[in-house]
């Protein structure tokens, strides 16, 4: 059976010597290990590349998905359609560690592989699965579906996260650890510390807690009757949680509950961090929240011949290459969608998760400007999305299909399906300008326009998130002036819709075909500023500084 002293292929650099266990819902650490969703498994997927890279005495828990979060396809009339595919992985080693949870008052066992650091070049990542034979149909079904829409399924899932992670720690002797909950789908790990130490503040001294959620609502809850039913507070009575946490209400929420046992919290931008105070500021006895902004890991998104090309400022192999990229994005679109791009062409993407408040059809909002721009014969436009909704989120499912059925008949417009690390990497590679315009204040950070930059894929974007910490306007990015938010959604989507039309017609699209020059200096500007700033060795050394200090 494998212990603690078993997990590292490296020795552990003395500065990062202080043993942390990482628990996240999701990793996303490479193509062929589909446990992710978005962003937060892209996050945790880079940090534990960096920590591997840094050799830190690091380690992840998260869960090993049987059918992952879905595999997104279209149905007979090309709409998005999610399936649920089974995975196998091989490359998995078997820990040969079984152990139970109890779970809605009974055990459900648990089955415990491991992703070796030499795998994939990340620290160890511990993954629990209840797809054994002695579990119950339900038992086996915890660990299917990322995120699964049963309510009852949800919460076991997280119990498994976080009590079944702190008991595998004891399990392996890793008893000295930091326990670091990457948003608070973990958070019952606390309850079965309280049980051990007895001692609100002896679990402080070992949480600490990273939030990613930009506002209240959106924080994770469930009722306390229904908690204390499916065994979340591992022992624990109703009442005593609500005396040990000053918790009022009918609901438990997971991230103030966080926030009540972790000895300090961070937010995952400087902007984000303001945020995040401002909507905890009322209720009592929370930690401190300060703000590590994410970042992404180079080793892994960047692309060699082009970084060579910006590190000699080449302008024709970096031009050179940068078609080459397109070509290759552009293979995909037209395997998916029977268009063909032309490499020529400015490319604008839109890519991340499918949310509302993220609104990937803003460019869409006024049709006919939106065809202005198509249609330039002088300087056209190419137009790529790409997500993966929330498969029961129906509402950014139909802003999905609405964008299909709008861009059906316009060749220059496409939509590819896939969204996973391999086609994020086409689509950064492949794109000239990177389009970000969520609401404002609703992007705690958002990363994905840091590769793209690496990339040599200009940002054009809300300043939102990471944006403000990164953003020279005309020098390596170029922004969308917000609109008040005093104004109705309305009103700010037409606002700033009009501004975004501006900005394209104006300045982005005439500089890209007029001035090359000047195209490529913001290029350049934009991945010499994006790393090390906004690179996930940086964020990996500060949260050792910041919040894995003894």
């Amino acid at each position: 059976m494998i212990t603690s002293k078993d997990l590292f292929s490296y020795e552990h650099d003395p500065k990062y010597a202080t043993p942390v266990t990482y628990f996240s819902m999701e990793f996303a650490i490479d193509q062929a290990l589909k446990i992710y969703s978005g962003g937060l498994g892209f996050l945790a997927g880079s940090h534990l590349r960096s920590a591997y890279e840094l050799k830190q005495n690091l380690i992840g828990i998260g869960l090993l998905w049987r059918f992952g979060y879905y595999n997104q396809g279209r149905d007979e009339k090309n709409y998005m359609k999610p399936y649920f595919v089974e995975k196998t992985y091989s490359f998995l080693k078997d820990t040969g560690i079984k152990f139970s949870v109890i779970i809605q008052g009974a055990p459900v066992h648990v089955k415990v592989w491991l992703l070796e650091p030499e795998t994939f070049k990340s620290a160890p990542l511990f993954l629990l699965s209840t797809e054994l034979e002695e579990n119950t149909e339900w038992g086996r079904a915890i660990c299917h579906r990322l995120y699964d829409a049963d309510e009852r399924l949800r919460i076991a899932q997280s119990i498994l996260l976080g009590t079944g992670g702190a008991q595998l720690l004891d399990i392996i002797g890793r008893t000295d650890t930091l326990y670091h909950m990457n948003e608070g789908h973990s958070v019952s790990l606390n309850f079965y510390l309280y049980s051990k130490f007895k001692d609100l503040e002896e679990v402080k001294k070992r949480v600490v807690f990273t939030t990613h959620t930009p506002e209240a609502a959106g924080n994770e809850e469930h009722a306390f009757n229904l908690l204390q039913d499916m065994s979340f507070f591992y022992g624990l009575g109703e009442h005593d949680v609500r005396q040990l946490l000053g918790m009022e209400g009918n609901m438990f929420n997971y991230t103030l509950g966080a926030l009540r046992f972790a000895k300090k919290a961070n937010a995952v931008s400087k902007l984000h961090g303001e945020v995040s105070r401002e909507m905890w500021k009322d209720y009592k006895n929370i930690c401190e929240i300060t703000s590590i902004t994410n970042a992404q890991n180079k080793t892994y998104w960047k692309d060699p011949v082009l970084e060579a090309a910006f590190s000699t400022e080449d302008d024709n192999a970096l031009l050179a290459r940068k078609k080459e990229m397109k070509k290759a994005l552009f293979a995909e679109v037209a395997d998916q969608t029977g268009k063909i791009f032309d490499e020529n062409v400015l490319t604008i993407v839109w890519a991340r998760r499918f949310a509302g408040y993220k609104r990937a059809d803003l460019l869409m909002r006024d049709w006919n400007r939106f065809l202005q721009l198509l249609n330039n014969a002088e300087h056209p436009i190419q137009v790529i999305w790409a997500g993966k909704p929330y498969p029961f989120d129906y509402g950014a499912i139909d802003i999905y299909n609405s964008i299909i059925r709008r861009s059906k008949d316009l060749p220059n417009c496409a939509v590819v399906t896939g969204y996973e690390l391999k086609l994020s990497a086409l689509l950064k590679k492949g794109s000239d300008l990177w389009l970000n315009n969520p609401r404002m204040f609703r992007e705690a950070s958002g990363t994905s326009g840091m590769t793209a930059a690496i990339n040599g894929s200009v940002n054009l974007s809300i300043p939102d998130g990471w944006i403000p910490e990164f953003a020279k306007d005309n020098e390596n990015c170029f922004l969308i002036n917000p609109a008040p938010q005093s104004l109705s959604h309305e009103e700010v989507n037409n606002i700033e819709a009009a501004t975004l039309y501006e900005l394209l017609e104006k300045k982005v699209v005439p500089m890209y075909y007029e001035d090359k020059k000047a195209w490529l200096q913001i290029m350049k500007n934009a991945a010499a500023d994006v790393a090390p700033a906004f690179e996930s060795g940086r964020m990996a050394d500060e949260y050792y500084k910041v919040m894995f200090t003894r």
